[in-house]
């Protein structure tokens, strides 16, 4: 059997791989979930009493029921998508009546990201108004979420179409070495977005305010000001309208960076508490964290367009998903589906050295505030706010989560 005609089926199978392991981990996970739901583990009875850890357990099943289907449905979309033969006509329907130039295969990648982000539309919506709101956690309207799916694809369109265009662009004028300078574009409009995003883009989303005088912001500044983190402003983003989740983060580069707290954030934690989440914070950058993981990001980047590369040399690769070769357009195309099937298996390596990172920062934020106290409280509250799994399966976590749990954080802490 020629490798176009096996192609097919060994696509299905590592997609079906992908899906059995994910409703495997969920299965697994709510097993450990369910052996814990009696009464408050001992560990955790300072963190949750009995009603909001029934809550919280009921949350976790919840969201582990939602997500088997969530699975199923994305493995059996993408499955049609690639093997009903409807990329193929679309390309061929593209090519026929706009031609092949940059722009019109750039319209055509354009057109399919949007129709395959339709059918998930429902399960998203379903999400928030069903899921998150019966356990109280949107606040926000069906005209903002939908206004903000819309501001979401125009800026998609906005921002990526011009640079698949370059993209293209390159592979006729750079030859063979194409790839090299499309991933040093990326590479580029990246490091652009660090400076433009909390200027420009971020405010299109949500409301940034100075955080008012008072003793929290002498607080924070102090904590800024020992730490040597030069920052331009400390803000507060109304998280509030969307959810009451919450969260904490500094954005920008260089002069143009700053705090942001969640406003449920301030709500949520005292004053020593949001310095110990803040100096978290600070540890992250202190310790180069995101440089590092950009690196990596890039170096990821490198190795895909690499492989695009060499994919865009194959008829078989073309011939199995019912193109013709000559066109990079479905290289692109076809590795863009399918990346997310073969990093999946990679995603423990990626969660383990996430991981590192904040037990890394945490204890940067115990060290500046000469005890680590403060943040064990906001990380209790925390996951009591937010209702998380406090027993999750080691396998689970080591897939799904970038942060360690409540626990092993304490441990790494305070000891026990």
């Amino acid at each position: 059997m020629t490798l176009d005609r096996l192609l097919p089926p060994a696509v299905t199978a590592l997609i079906a791989a992908r899906c059995a392991a994910a409703l495997w981990l969920e299965r697994l996970n709510r097993r450990t979930v369910l052996a814990h739901a009696g009464q408050v583990p001992e560990a955790f009875q300072k963190v949750m009493d009995e009603a909001t850890y029934a809550r919280s357990v009921q949350y976790t099943l919840a969201q582990a029921r939602f997500s088997q289907v969530e699975t199923t449905y994305d493995a059996v979309v993408l499955l049609v998508v690639l093997f009903s033969g409807v990329l193929p006509w679309g390309f061929g329907l593209f090519n026929h009546w706009l031609g092949g130039s940059a722009w019109a295969m750039a319209a055509f990648l354009c057109a399919v990201g949007i129709a395959l982000s339709l059918p998930s539309l429902p399960l998203h919506w379903y999400d928030q108004f069903r899921l998150e709101a019966r356990f109280g956690f949107n606040t926000t309207t069906q005209k903002l979420w939908w206004f903000d799916r819309l501001k979401g694809l125009l800026l998609g369109i906005a921002l990526g179409y011009p640079l698949l265009v370059l993209v293209l662009k390159l592979v006729g004028w750079m030859g063979a070495w194409w790839w090299l300078w499309a991933w040093g574009a990326l590479v580029v409009v990246q490091l652009l977005m660090l400076v433009l995003a909390p200027v420009l883009i971020m405010p299109l989303f949500n409301k940034f305010t100075p955080l008012p005088e008072g003793s929290l912001r002498q607080r924070l500044l102090r904590l800024a000001e020992r730490t040597r983190f030069r920052a331009r402003s400390i803000q507060v983003m109304d998280g509030s309208k969307r959810s009451r989740h919450s969260n904490a983060f500094f954005t920008g580069f260089g002069s143009f960076r700053k705090i942001v707290l969640f406003d449920t954030l301030i709500q949520q934690l005292a004053e020593p508490e949001l310095e110990a989440v803040l100096a978290h914070e600070i540890g992250h950058y202190k310790k180069k964290h995101i440089p590092k993981m950009m690196v990596a990001s890039a170096l990821g980047s490198f190795a895909g367009f690499w492989l695009i590369s060499l994919l865009a040399q194959q008829a078989w690769f073309y011939h199995g998903f019912g193109f013709e070769p000559g066109s990079i357009v479905p290289a692109l195309l076809l590795f863009g589906l399918l990346a997310g099937v073969v990093t999946f298996w990679f995603s423990p390596l990626a969660h383990w050295w996430s991981r590192r990172y904040e037990y890394q920062a945490d204890a940067y934020a115990a060290e500046v505030m000469q005890e680590p106290h403060s943040l064990v409280g906001a990380l209790r509250k925390l996951n009591e706010k937010n209702l998380s799994n406090l027993t999750p399966h080691p396998l689970y976590s080591g897939f799904y989560y970038s942060h360690p749990t409540l626990l092993e954080r304490e441990h790494a802490l305070v000891g026990g």
